[in-house]
């Protein structure tokens, strides 16, 4: 990774609170993403990133101010890669997408978990409760899985596996095209 490296975005294990400190002007590897690990995806949010790993299994680090990061706590700054708690049992992910301040991703079933900063609902679980573990969504319709998706600063979308999409947040200015 590379770029400003405040509340650990980089993974290398440093963090910087000044801006110009300690930026990574060049790719720079992360901290160990686990013995033997790879990453075959990787998604960066407002003030944090994630990876899907070749086992599945998700990995995630900088900013925890609202969980973000899912391992259950909320407020300490991940500074390696840390991988969040359970996405359920047997389950592991096949996509993932960060927003500004969540996490969403699709399960290895179709269905999609959530975690973090819930101001307006997009983590689409049905409140506004911020999460700090992956926590599943509300129906995505009878019968219906996720194919793709993408998170936004205060919302979420989906593409169903009919083809019609699915969205959930923030639509003060139309982000749900409903």
């Amino acid at each position: 990774c590379w770029g400003s490296n405040q509340y650990g975005r980089i993974g290398d294990g440093y963090e910087t609170d000044n801006l110009a400190n300690n930026d990574r002007y060049t790719p720079t590897q992360t901290a160990s993403l686990g013995i033997d690990r790879t990453a075959v995806a990787i998604t960066a949010g407002d003030q944090h990133t994630c990876a899907i790993l070749d086992n599945r299994s998700v990995s995630c680090w900088g900013s925890n101010h609202y969980g973000e990061i899912g391992n259950g706590g909320q407020g300490a700054t991940r500074l390696t890669p840390t991988q969040p708690s359970s996405l359920g049992t047997d389950r592991t992910a096949v996509a993932i997408s960060a927003g500004g301040l969540h996490t969403c991703a699709i399960l290895d079933n179709g269905s999609v978990s959530c975690w973090g900063w819930n101001w307006d609902g997009q983590l689409g679980d049905g409140t506004t409760t911020d999460r700090f573990t992956p926590t599943q969504t509300s129906s995505l319709g009878t019968g219906r899985t996720a194919v793709a998706i993408s998170a936004g600063f205060l919302h979420t979308c989906a593409i169903l596996d009919d083809g019609s999409v699915s969205c959930w947040g923030y639509n003060g200015d139309g982000e749900l095209g409903d």
